[in-house]
């Protein structure tokens, strides 16, 4: 037993061994020209200089150009100005980390402030003879809690979401149940409209009949008066019919 478990202990420290001969010292990295330390104090005195800018100028910066124009340096103020709303009075500079991944060179140097951290990212572009910047923001850093928070409110927004959905879906699987009543209840009330215009137009057909008959016997009845008399047809009126 306790050699299975000495032997599980190598194992897992070999690994860390290995793990840890992967990385790549920062320190020892050089990039166009210049050593890591270099580069820490140009990205440090940049960081700390952008980061000292006033709302004032920060705001005529970004009036002056144009996202279009220059994306680099609109993107820098824009989150610059979002970044450094609430960030306190400034302390001093925190950790720095230089790291390359996909053919970029990601630069981060954190700024430390009495209300909360702020970090800096410097991405360049490593596959031209000549790396250019093609990135620098200014990003706030977050609590455990903030992150938590966040991370709920859009898990609540999600779930929240789809659950709207789904009332919906179910709304438009009911109105399938009512939609045939409707065309029923209308079709039944076209059909009821249709028998009494019918009826209507009966009624009045009748009533014509009858007046045509009427017209008939009166003439009849007119014929015989006047060969009784033998008089002609000019000299009365037939005024009204009484059958019985």
């Amino acid at each position: 037993m306790k050699k299975k478990l000495w032997m599980l202990v190598c194992v897992f420290v070999l690994a860390f061994s290995i793990t840890a001969c992967g990385k790549t010292d920062q320190t020892s990295i050089t990039f166009n020209g210049a050593t890591y330390d270099q580069w820490k104090s140009e990205i440090q005195t940049a960081a700390q200089q952008w980061g000292s800018a006033s709302t004032e100028n920060i705001d005529m910066v970004l009036s002056s150009i144009s996202e279009k124009d220059d994306p680099v340096t609109y993107k820098l103020y824009s989150s610059l100005k979002e970044a450094s709303a609430d960030e306190g009075e400034f302390l001093g500079l925190g950790d720095f980390s230089m790291t390359e991944s996909n053919k970029t060179m990601v630069m981060e140097q954190t700024l430390n402030y009495t209300n909360r951290d702020l970090i800096f990212t410097a991405v360049f572009d490593t596959t031209t003879d000549t790396p250019e910047v093609t990135s620098m923001t200014f990003d706030k850093v977050y609590t455990l809690g903030e992150k938590m928070g966040k991370a709920g409110m859009n898990t609540l927004m999600g779930m929240g979401t789809v659950f709207v959905i789904l009332i919906l879906i179910s709304i438009i699987i009911y109105a399938f149940r009512i939609i045939p009543y409707l065309q029923n209840k209308k079709k039944n009330a076209a059909d009821a409209t249709a028998a009494k215009e019918d009826k209507v137009v009966e009624q009045i057909a009748q009533k014509e009949e009858l007046v045509q008959d009427d017209l008939e016997l009166v003439a009849v009845i007119s014929a015989a008066i006047a060969a009784a008399t033998g008089s002609s047809t000019d000299g009365f009126v037939v005024r009204s019919i009484k059958r019985r």
